[in-house]
């Protein structure tokens, strides 16, 4: 069947890989434009287009799908389907009228649990301990279309977004090939969604970042786990930003004393919570490259009693 893949980031890149080197025909990449990155700004291709590139797929960088010469330009392909995997635009009905059977789209969550942007962040965030990967019948809605296929993934207890991203990504892509493989034996169907199981992920922000240490230990932890990498836990210490990458939970009370350094080892940094005391393994110093505790100990001093601020007193 002829394809037209719409995707992004890293997390398109093993269902497009799948796709190219299957027996269905990749007509065209659609990708976001080339963005600055990095220290000195430079224009980076996607993850999508670079893949796109080395394979001599022909690309497509619309800052903005809906636009009408864009439209034209698909419509004139007549793909039996578009696959759509974290394009990071709307698609409006005009396109999604454009293929000759419908367009589907990837979602890195059991629908209608966790729609939006951030699936696989709040999952972890809400201490969840099973999520999945669905693939949908799109609509004009938000993740609200009806459930083609959908396949459960457990989240281990050492699991973080990025491990997690990383499971779903091939799970996912594993998911596409199937859903089309079932369409072209005749026996695909669709499901409405319960619009009463509905829950959502929005978009995270920087600032969603902040630890709270009066809460409970549990709820850092998974805090920490839903963020790494991006955008990070973090909390203050002397006035200075440290991101909290990795943490362990220890089973002793900790009451009264959220925030404060209560011990300080080459395996963790232990601080109180309003429960229990979470155990920072690897942290980041604003300016400086993620580490272990014991690296980072080995050109730092900190003081037993020291308290981890919500904010710099500067």
């Amino acid at each position: 069947m002829n394809i037209v893949f719409m995707g992004t980031p890293e997390f398109s890149i093993p269902t497009l890989k799948k796709l190219y080197r299957s027996h269905h025909n990749v007509q065209l990449v659609v990708t976001q434009p080339d963005r600055p990155k990095g220290r000195g700004r430079e224009s980076t291709p996607p993850p999508v287009k670079q893949f796109a590139l080395e394979n001599n797929i022909p690309i497509l960088q619309p800052k903005k799908c809906t636009n009408l010469e864009v439209v034209k330009t698909l419509g004139i392909l007549n793909a039996d389907f578009f696959i759509v995997v974290a394009f990071g635009q709307i698609l409006d009905q005009a396109l999604l009228a454009l293929p000759l059977h419908f367009c589907i789209n990837l979602h890195s969550s059991l629908l209608p649990k966790y729609r939006g942007a951030a699936p696989i962040n709040w999952s972890i965030i809400n201490g969840e301990t099973e999520t999945g990967i669905t693939t949908m019948k799109m609509n004009t809605g938000l993740d609200t279309g009806d459930v083609l296929l959908a396949h459960k993934v457990p989240i281990n207890d050492d699991d973080d977004a990025q491990s997690l991203h990383d499971t779903l990504a091939q799970k996912g892509s594993d998911l596409v090939l199937e859903t089309l493989n079932q369409f072209d034996c005749g026996s695909l169907e669709g499901t409405s969604q319960n619009i009463k199981l509905a829950s959502y992920a929005p978009k995270l922000k920087k600032e969603d970042g902040l630890i709270q240490w009066n809460q409970p230990a549990i709820k850092i932890h998974n805090l920490v786990r839903g963020l790494a990498p991006w955008p990070g836990a973090f909390s203050f210490l002397e006035s200075k930003r440290f991101k909290i990458c990795k943490t362990e939970i220890k089973n002793c009370d900790s009451s009264n004393q959220p925030g404060v350094i209560l011990r300080i080892s080459g395996h963790g940094i232990e601080v109180g919570t309003q429960s229990k005391k979470i155990i920072i393994t690897e942290l980041q110093p604003e300016g400086k490259k993620r580490m272990d505790v014991k690296s980072f100990l080995a050109g730092h001093k900190l003081i037993i009693g020291s308290k981890f601020e919500k904010k710099s007193s500067l």
